[in-house]
């Protein structure tokens, strides 16, 4: 299949745009998994058995994690369906995070020296798992339009993996589980991801060298929307009656995977002792990892926050996360069957919890008495 002759999908719902975007998180993907199979059953009551998350969605955008489950939705059976029902994704992190992670009794030190040394995880199972999972399925290929960001190392700049930019670049029309195993590879977690992919009409290799997305993009939901504006900037017809900057066209639904309470967070007395070592094992964790993903993904929700009210469409924009992990449940790679089992939990509780907006003069995240988030994604 040539990505230059690939024509996107049209918008679903004629004048919307729906935009799915899954943030990044390690084992904490089980949250949006368990808000995702909510999802997917209240539209199988609607339309039958059959209907899948990827039916209703213009674009679907993950980073890391994220990104694995947007693949899991939109990556195409024999028959042309998604290879994975929500209500699969739960026991795909059940059963294989224990060995994409696998939790060894090691004394602080030598965790120190890990990680002063290499990756504390070699990635091997993961690398295999996605390889026999999506086998050669190619990003042309995916059932509705998707973005998963990476970060290239070596040009120092994001690498976008976007449906939208497959006439232009045909370079990135990579197979999905090398996009995969990319955007998960989190810095001291697993390693960099190398490959190469080529532009047939061209002749011409591309080499990538890429890290996990969330330097770049942690919630990836603005880069979703950037590609559909940019879509609307070239004239493409399906977008004719939206303005670029027009997003009360866009009904958005992002999901969070959880950050620790106020308490489990880091001080600025503590860290203005730390040197290189602290700021990458304090607390048992990796800090400056932890710093740049939530910062990432807080700006994205408070910048849409901002703009969402300004068009007075509040109700187009869902965001779904908890602020109240504790140390453990907020980790991104402890899976044991207890912090498994405690994310579940966490994900079914949040369907329960009420709407949060983030209080755009304090910055904090603020329950509403509007209505829960199942309630929220039921309408």
């Amino acid at each position: 299949m040539d990505p230059t002759n690939v024509s996107l999908q049209p918008p679903t719902f004629g004048n919307l745009i729906t935009v799915l975007s899954i943030d990044g998180g390690g084992i904490r993907g089980l949250i949006p998994g368990i808000i995702l199979n909510f999802m997917e059953s209240e539209l199988q009551k609607l339309d039958g058995e059959d209907a899948r998350i990827a039916d209703y969605f213009d674009v679907i955008a993950g980073t890391s994690t994220g990104g694995l489950v947007t693949a899991m939705l939109t990556t195409p059976n024999e028959n042309n369906r998604p290879l994975f029902s929500t209500k699969d994704i739960k026991e795909f992190y059940l059963d294989h995070c224990p060995k994409i992670f696998p939790q060894k009794r090691r004394s602080r030190l030598i965790n120190i020296m890990k990680a002063l040394s290499g990756p504390k995880y070699n990635g091997k199972y993961l690398h295999k798992l996605l390889k026999e999972k999506l086998g050669d399925t190619k990003l042309q290929q995916t059932l509705t339009n998707v973005v998963i960001p990476t970060f290239d190392i070596k040009l120092l700049q994001p690498t976008i993996f976007s449906s939208y930019e497959l006439k232009n670049k045909p370079c990135l029309n990579a197979a999905v589980a090398d996009i995969c195993i990319s955007t998960s590879a989190a810095p001291t977690y697993l390693p960099a991801h190398h490959f190469k992919t080529r532009d047939i009409a061209n002749g011409n290799d591309r080499e990538f060298n890429l890290v996990d997305g969330g330097v770049a993009a942690n919630n990836p939901t603005l880069l979703a929307m950037g590609e559909v504006t940019k879509e609307a900037l070239k004239g493409n017809p399906d977008f004719f009656a939206i303005k670029p900057t027009d997003y009360s066209r866009f009904v958005v639904i992002s999901l969070g995977t959880g950050c620790p309470k106020d308490e489990m967070k880091y001080t600025a007395e503590k860290a203005a002792k730390w040197g290189l070592l602290q700021w990458l094992t304090a607390s048992g964790s990796t800090p400056i990892i932890d710093v740049f993903s939530h910062a990432s993904s807080d700006m994205v929700d408070l910048h849409l926050s901002v703009v969402f009210k300004a068009l007075r469409c509040e109700n187009n924009y869902l965001r779904i996360q908890d602020d109240m992990l504790s140390s453990v449940v907020s980790s991104v790679d402890i899976a044991t069957k207890k912090n498994l089992d405690d994310l579940v939990r966490v994900g079914e509780n949040l369907l329960k919890k009420p709407v949060s907006r983030v209080n755009l003069e304090t910055g904090v995240f603020e329950a509403s008495d509007a209505e829960t988030n199942e309630q929220a994604l039921t309408r």
